[in-house]
């Protein structure tokens, strides 16, 4: 079987590329032959992978911009021709409790989680065509609300009603959009809590699983939401968590052990 010509092959823009789970997702769709749109902050780190990857252009913006959006689609266009799909992966991830949450830290993450991720889809239905599709990556935290996720869980609530909104808006053009809800990804914005014991009494404790998910988990969904075989998905929000949020389970070391004081 020969390659699709090199102006054929689809296109797709990763926000929030340059490290983690955007890494993880930029480099999954490249190996599924997409050429790559990353867009981020950091400009040494989207260059370097644009270099390893090849077929890959890096735009380096901070996506709460007001024009970042337009811009990095309009970069896309001109670099690619086309835009077949749009992941909204680049997030913030301050957790406090309602009642220690300042407006600057409310700002913060709406701007980023879902500001941001409304404006590029605004921007990437101006150039899609039927067969396209937007992803965002979301939490299991904004289908099941966790302790202290105040504006967190709000946000990532409000992801899955965007989600759903341009499902229904602009299925019947052939424009899908999903969104994928992991579980608590070691990277580097959470391995410092890790090893901690509260947390894995929280997360480890209650997964009826025998590992932890990964970034090539995530990144691995969003690829099948993007490809022909998912292509029949709309409106649809994929939870990744391993169970920890449609059971009760807990671990036998956790149901044995002897009760913690406060």
């Amino acid at each position: 079987m020969t390659s699709a010509p090199s102006n054929q092959k689809p296109v797709v823009l990763v926000t929030g590329a340059s490290s983690g789970i955007g890494d993880g997702i930029a480099r999954r769709f490249a190996k599924g032959g997409f050429r790559v749109v990353a867009v981020a902050r950091r400009k040494e780190r989207l260059e370097r992978l644009a270099e390893e990857l090849g077929d890959t252009v890096a735009f380096t913006a901070d996506v709460t911009a007001p024009k970042a959006a337009d811009q990095a689609v309009e970069f896309a266009m001109k670099s690619f021709g086309r835009l077949d799909c749009l992941v909204n992966n680049a997030g913030a991830g301050k957790w406090a409790p309602v009642h220690e949450t300042d407006d600057a830290t409310v700002d913060e993450v709406v701007e980023t989680s879902l500001k941001a991720p409304f404006r590029f889809a605004r921007a990437a239905l101006h150039v899609m065509k039927a067969g396209s599709s937007i992803i965002s990556v979301g939490s299991v935290f904004g289908i099941i609300g966790g302790l202290n996720g105040g504006i967190y869980c709000a946000v990532k609530a409000g992801l899955i009603g965007l989600t759903q909104a341009l499902a229904v808006q602009y299925g019947a053009k052939g424009i899908r959009s999903n969104l994928v809800a992991p579980g608590v990804i070691k990277t580097d914005m959470t391995k410092d809590y890790w090893d901690d014991p509260s947390f894995r009494r929280i997360n480890q404790d209650m997964t009826p699983m025998d590992r932890e998910g990964t970034i090539a988990d995530v990144a691995n969904a969003v690829y099948f939401l993007a490809s022909e075989e998912g292509s029949f998905i709309n409106g649809h929000t994929l939870t990744l968590d391993g169970g920890w949020s449609s059971t009760k389970y807990l671990s036998y070391g956790a149901l044995i052990a002897k009760s913690v004081e406060a």
